[in-house]
């Protein structure tokens, strides 16, 4: 099987749901409007923009592959208690499945009723066997709301393995060497063993460029990237372990998968997700998608430990602890500095 109407499938989805939460981000972040955010029980803000986002490509998903089981990030309970949110999400959902060119005849909604219980349909509990997409309808959603970077991540699981991803970053330049000028917003796609592919979001007549990591052999010579925040991973650890490879450059900060999508294409060439807990349990939609941009593009994927991430687990990595990824010329030397590092650390001990 060669993947090619998934690929289309899921970088159209992830189109429609960017224009859509780019409306939101212009017309209520802007206006920091009370509407615009709420928070989860975890405190992390959730925006209308994920209800939104995960309405239109679970329903796109659902029309072109309706056997697939989707695992989802957001679940509609908390529309259903606000009406009016729930009417505004509707609004966006509408506007972004009529503004899309492509495909029009699949991922129709026909009403907020129905659009909940297409919300809800992401609620698959993963496994080992068979075929499931992994969606995180706004990957980073701190970022969202600063206007900085955030994604919309895709990725076709199939027997535990990402076979398919496709991650748009409607903030991230065309051009990462002309970040000033370059039009903003890129979609990055994958199909395993066929390599990683950078469009444009907004320029449907733009052709697919193939993209690769910078081949780069001394460490030294590497630019390494983390997460904004302090939070979500060692990052003191992190920049020992820069230390130890000889890093000279400080370290890019960015959120969501964006750093996955900015290693692909060159800009980055190693980066580090250590846990703030060995108990702590990374969700697969957080890595499905860009590990599979980063591999198809050069680079190699594991955990702190060098053992490939598990996706066939449930929800979770739960077999792995943290994240590394690194250009394969360097990846091993990045993991031997890691166990250096955290090796004498008890806070790195598997409980």
């Amino acid at each position: 099987m060669n993947f090619q109407f998934e690929k289309e499938i899921a970088v159209i989805a992830v189109r429609r749901a960017s224009y859509l939460t780019e409306k939101v981000f212009n017309q209520l972040i802007k206006e920091k409007s009370s509407a615009g955010a709420h928070s989860k029980e975890d405190k992390s803000p959730v925006t209308i923009g994920d209800f939104g986002a995960q309405a239109v490509v679970i329903a796109l998903l659902k029309d072109a592959f309706p056997k697939d089981p989707i695992v989802g990030e957001e679940d509609a309970d908390y529309l259903r208690s606000n009406k009016d949110t729930c009417s505004r999400v509707w609004s966006l959902v509408q506007e972004s499945i009529q503004r899309s060119k492509e495909r029009q005849e699949l991922g129709q909604i026909k009403d907020a009723e129905q659009m909940m219980s297409v919300i809800d349909q992401g609620n698959y509990s993963g496994g080992r066997e068979g075929r499931m997409w992994t969606l995180d309808p706004i990957d980073g959603t701190k970022g969202f709301l600063r206007g900085a970077q955030y994604a919309i991540c895709l990725s076709l699981i199939e027997n535990g393995k990402p076979m398919v991803s496709a991650i748009s970053c409607p903030n991230l330049p065309f051009d990462f060497k002309q970040p000033e000028t370059s039009p903003k917003g890129i979609i990055m796609s994958a199909i395993r063993g066929q390599g990683s592919f950078q469009y444009a979001l907004h320029d449907l007549t733009a052709q697919p460029t193939q993209v690769h990591m910078k081949d780069v052999q001394d460490p030294k010579e590497s630019k390494f990237c983390e997460g904004v925040e302090a939070g979500h991973s060692m990052q003191g650890t992190q920049e020992e372990i820069a230390k130890k490879l000889g890093i000279v450059y400080g370290p890019t900060k960015m959120d969501s998968q964006a750093k996955y999508v900015s290693l692909a294409r060159g800009d980055g060439d190693i980066y580090l997700r250590l846990p703030t807990s060995m108990s702590f349990e990374e969700k697969i939609w957080d890595h499905a998608g860009g590990s599979l941009l980063v591999e198809e593009a050069g680079g190699v994927v594991s955990d702190m430990f060098g053992k490939p991430l598990d996706f066939g687990v449930g929800r979770t990595l739960k077999n792995n602890n943290g994240v590394i990824a690194a250009y394969k010329g360097i990846f091993q030397n990045v993991i031997d500095a890691t166990a250096a590092i955290t090796s004498q650390d008890p806070h790195f001990k598997k409980n």
